[in-house]
């Protein structure tokens, strides 16, 4: 029996390469009471210093004073040009420290997202719309592609402990072809996107961030060529936009702007574009919940999926 259309159930686009060790759900409270801690522990007045006031503060303490207002919940609470003088005020390290102290997701966690990629210099009509179940230790994906976008009914499972080099999944739809084994770096799990399963979530784009980073640094300079408060889907963040001196394929993209939570230290979006200008790459994370799994999340016999 042949199944020439599923050659459409890739994309897979990703999951958790954790470059910072991800943030365990029991864990936030530790790690909020932590950092609470340290800033309490600073000199006196410094740690209820003014947003207006911060970019005069050394480079340690603009990140710890980031860290605590995002937990907090101070920073969310600032109007958009509060938010815009803020960021620009601080120095160019501050953003890329902070991401790079993590954590960068949480450890178990479940989130939807919409994302766009351009296969083959065709940019689709419509994002994919995705619930993803993800959990790190071992690294376990359940993704599903939601009715209202594209792709719709696919559903993939990916367990490393399992078979580290192949994921599970359909096609769904009408056609709701029979499940099987595909390889992560086969042509089958590409037809959809040019990342692996793997490189799905909030860690993964953090680590590119500051691999890319790393480059521009070396290349001299860090400092993003722009920086607005957007609201994209919903979701409010600070946008910083940065371009590199030579483009692809020395870096991921010639220029990106990434979405920094106002919670978290991670990206909410992403938008790639290419050496010609044209973007290639679009993801939203519209809702990021810590979660514990069972095994039942992870397992194609789940009643709640239709992998039978």
């Amino acid at each position: 029996m042949r199944f020439p259309v599923f050659l459409r159930i890739a994309a897979w686009l990703a999951i958790a390469a954790c470059m910072s060790p991800p943030l365990a759900h029991g864990e936030a409270e530790s790690e909020a009471a932590s950092a609470a801690a340290s800033e309490t522990a600073a000199p006196a007045g410094q740690s209820d210093v003014p947003p207006a006031q911060v970019g005069a503060l050394p480079l340690d303490r603009q990140v710890r004073w980031l860290r605590r207002a995002a937990e907090t919940g101070a920073l969310e609470k600032l109007d958009d040009a509060a938010l815009l003088a803020l960021f620009q005020s601080l120095d160019a390290s501050t953003v890329p420290r902070y991401i790079e102290q993590g954590p960068n997701a949480y450890a178990s966690y479940e989130f939807t997202m919409r994302r766009q990629e351009r296969i083959h210099g065709i940019w689709p009509s419509r994002p994919d719309h995705m619930l993803v179940r993800l959990s790190s230790k071992p690294l376990r994906i359940y993704a599903k592609w939601l009715p209202d976008g594209a792709h719709a009914g696919q559903e993939i499972i990916y367990d490393e402990s399992r078979r580290r080099d192949q994921l599970y999944g359909h096609l769904g739809g009408l056609l709701n072809v029979m499940p099987v084994w595909a390889s992560l770096d086969g042509v089958l799990a590409r037809t959809q996107s040019h990342h692996q399963v793997r490189d799905i979530g909030t860690a993964f784009i953090a680590g590119q961030f500051l691999a890319e980073g790393a480059k521009l640094g070396e290349a001299g300079g860090q400092h993003p060529a722009r920086i607005e408060v957007k609201t994209i889907d919903g979701v409010r963040v600070v946008a910083f936009t940065y371009e590199t001196p030579t483009g692809q394929p020395e870096y991921y993209a010639k220029k990106e702007t990434l979405g920094l939570d106002l919670r978290h230290p991670w990206f909410r979006t992403a938008e790639s574009y290419d050496n010609d200008g044209r973007l290639f790459e679009q993801v939203v994370f519209e809702t990021i919940t810590p979660r514990d799994f069972d095994d039942s999340a992870f397992d194609p016999a789940n009643p709640a999926y239709r992998f039978h």
